[in-house]
């Protein structure tokens, strides 16, 4: 008994020396699609209604961001897209932009998620428009896996907390986040998340 409670003793003792795994943290990058960003497609300059480009920007430590923009909308991609092409489109049905300052999650200095914020102007039923903010979580494409998209929505307008309910969005990405059968998260406060638009389609 007392060889018992001496080896119970001890090992306590060690899980108490070990260091605890360290939290997630956070790292961010500036975006400035004018100065930074490598044109990557775009229409000719005679081309009719070509309202559309293809960029290639710096992102975190060798992670790129690619941005597809067409008609006053932006899709982002963040991390090594797949190797059949560019990536798919994500976006808000609406017309969007996105803020210039992007939040890196890192897990051992490794960026898994990002936290960006976009500006979406649905059209409202009285016919005014208002700007509506939401923080987009994506997980990260990596060099093996090339597995990026969107992962999560947290509005931010008129949902208190909105920076932290985020972070616990992209944090969830640790435990696994399957881009192809994975459905996003969607957290509201008083005001609705946009309709998205995925690809072709409006969700």
């Amino acid at each position: 008994m007392r060889t018992t409670i001496l080896l119970s003793t001890y090992l306590a003792l060690i899980a108490a020396a070990l260091p605890a795994a360290a939290a997630p943290d956070s790292a961010y990058t500036r975006l400035d699609f004018d100065k930074d960003c490598t044109v990557l497609d775009q229409p000719a300059a005679d081309e009719e209604g070509g309202d559309w480009a293809e960029l290639l920007c710096p992102g975190y430590k060798g992670y790129p961001v690619y941005l597809s923009y067409g008609d006053a909308r932006e899709s982002l991609f963040y991390g090594f897209p797949p190797d059949s092409g560019l990536p798919r489109w994500e976006s808000f049905g609406a017309f969007n932009g996105v803020s210039g300052t992007i939040e890196w999650r890192l897990d051992g200095g490794r960026p898994f998620a990002t936290i960006h914020r976009w500006t979406v102007n649905p059209a409202m039923d009285d016919g005014s428009t208002g700007r509506i903010e939401v923080l987009v979580v994506s997980k990260v494409g990596q060099p093996d896996t090339r597995d990026g998209c969107v992962a999560g929505y947290v509005v931010a307008t008129g949902n208190p907390g909105h920076n932290a309910k985020a972070r616990q969005v992209a944090d969830r990405l640790l435990d696994g986040f399957d881009c192809a059968n994975s459905i996003p998260v969607r957290i509201e406060g008083a005001v609705p998340l946009p309709a998205t638009a995925i690809g072709d389609r409006e969700n």
